[in-house]
């Protein structure tokens, strides 16, 4: 595989500047006028651009397709204080901004932009596509669409105490901000029974294999009072271009019954895959590359 010419570029979200990298496709297979289909791609909860999001571009740079790989506010080389803050609301908008900034690059069609998304940024994509009837595609990868899904999936892991206990630190980050003090951080991954965002098992040793340079080990504690309210799946009706929902059975983290609930839901022409894989399965080796190669067929065939 052609290495892709990859160049970093910036954009503004709300006043603040967000970094990216364009990504462009190494093939002019789905070309029209000169001008490329391209995937507006982010992370996950906690994770970075250089978060295991590269193999994905690079498999869709062969096929012909740019990609706008970017990290939130706060996140990575982005900028946003304090850092670390993850907030559906701020993330959707900054991928909104993304979508424009992609918009406007050299050599992309503005028409054929598909967004991507995985686990929280799966949800995510499923939002911003309802709310924006130019966007071409959706391609979400075991996602994460209700919130109160995934407060549940915590207690059924990790007991019933352990949702409270995030809500407790949570309302010690929120008195930070209101006194000036410097945020309250928690781990976003840990061993299990473990006070973190994500304590299955596997789930430390499998963010600290894909993590990039920049990614960090936690999240400002304040998310764990909103993330019951994120609920994509609502808005799922609105969804009217092709999605692509990607689910592992077997996943801990992210409930496969929300996931397929959304798929249901969706307005729009939807395709459901399923893989007998754990929520990190899909990040590296054999399973990776299965997952890229269906959404390399599905976009190719609904960009082109």
């Amino acid at each position: 595989m052609t290495a892709p010419c990859t160049d970093d570029v910036t954009f503004t979200s709300h006043g603040m500047r967000c970094a990216a990298w364009h990504v462009r496709a190494t093939s002019d297979d789905l070309s029209h006028d000169g001008l490329r289909p391209c995937v507006v791609i982010a992370h996950g909860f906690g994770g970075t651009r250089d978060t295991a999001l590269m193999d994905f571009a690079e498999g869709f740079a062969a096929a012909g397709i740019d990609s706008f790989v970017f990290d939130y506010r706060t996140f990575g080389a982005s900028e946003g204080t304090p850092r670390q803050v993850v907030s559906y609301q701020m993330q959707r908008q900054d991928y909104r901004a993304a979508i424009d900034a992609a918009r406007r690059m050299r050599g992309v069609d503005p028409e054929r932009i598909a967004v991507w998304g995985t686990s929280y940024s799966g949800g995510h994509v499923m939002a911003v596509a309802a709310d924006d009837p130019r966007i071409a595609a959706v391609v979400s990868l075991v996602p994460a669409p209700d919130g109160v899904a995934a407060v549940a999936e915590i207690a059924r892991y990790a007991g019933p105490v352990a949702p409270l206990k995030l809500v407790a630190h949570g309302l010690r980050d929120a008195f930070s901000t209101m006194t000036g003090s410097a945020p309250h951080r928690i781990p976003l991954a840990a061993k299990p029974g473990s006070v973190a965002i994500i304590a299955t098992p596997g789930a430390l040793e499998s963010y600290e294999a894909i993590g990039g340079p920049t990614w960090r080990n936690d999240v400002c504690a304040r998310t764990s009072l909103e993330v019951a309210f994120n609920r994509p799946t609502t808005q799922a009706s609105k969804i009217r271009c092709p999605m692509l929902v990607q689910i592992g059975s077997q996943d801990q983290v992210a409930s496969p019954g929300a996931a397929r609930k959304a798929a249901r839901r969706a307005g729009g022409p939807t395709t459901v895959l399923e893989y007998p894989v754990d929520h990190f399965d899909v990040y590296a080796g054999a399973w990776q590359a299965k997952v890229l190669a269906d959404e390399v067929d599905f976009l190719v065939r609904v960009l082109a």
